[in-house]
């Protein structure tokens, strides 16, 4: 049985992945200026900090003197996914909510859930498409075993014909 489907699709499938985590990357760079507690991962907030143990302080010393300059961050923005994002996932939707699951219950014990979801959702992801390939390259060999209806329908009169039986 060919194994083709079964290494294809974890590769498109984690290409698409990174190719989306560039890309988040980059706009998350755009974005802010300075380093954030929270990542933007396609239009999933990532939260680098879940428990709040590192806090930054909003006041720092103004460059002109001033007193009281206070520093902000962006909490939520509004990210409009691309059609690659949609396309992975909705394809890999049962990963992403086993690692939806994964990250938010590590961010409860105060891991970060930028690295828990970097680490868990690649992983998860290959083990989907991997998984989608297997079921599709066994689906595609058990039809090419079992002969079409027309290759059955024209070989039965020959079978007849030599054999004297009639079904």
């Amino acid at each position: 049985m060919p194994k083709r489907r079964r290494i294809a699709l974890p590769f498109i499938g984690l290409s698409l992945f990174i190719a989306l985590t560039h890309n988040s990357l980059r706009m998350n760079r755009e974005i802010q200026r300075t380093p954030s507690r929270y990542f933007w991962w396609t239009s999933i907030q990532l939260d680098s900090d879940p428990l709040n143990r590192h806090p930054k302080s909003t006041t720092t010393p103004c460059k002109n003197g001033e007193e009281n300059c206070e520093n902000w961050e962006l909490r939520h923005i509004w990210v409009d996914p691309s059609w690659m994002a949609e396309f992975l996932m909705l394809s890999a939707l049962p990963a992403f909510v086993v690692g939806t699951a994964v990250v938010r219950a590590l961010a409860h014990l105060g891991v970060s859930e930028v690295w828990s979801f970097m680490i868990v959702m690649p992983l998860l992801i290959l083990a989907w498409f991997y998984f989608v390939g297997w079921l599709t390259d066994r689906w595609v060999h058990k039809r090419s075993q079992r002969p079409n209806m027309l290759q059955r329908i024209t070989s039965r009169p020959l079978v007849q014909a030599r054999t004297g039986k009639f079904y």
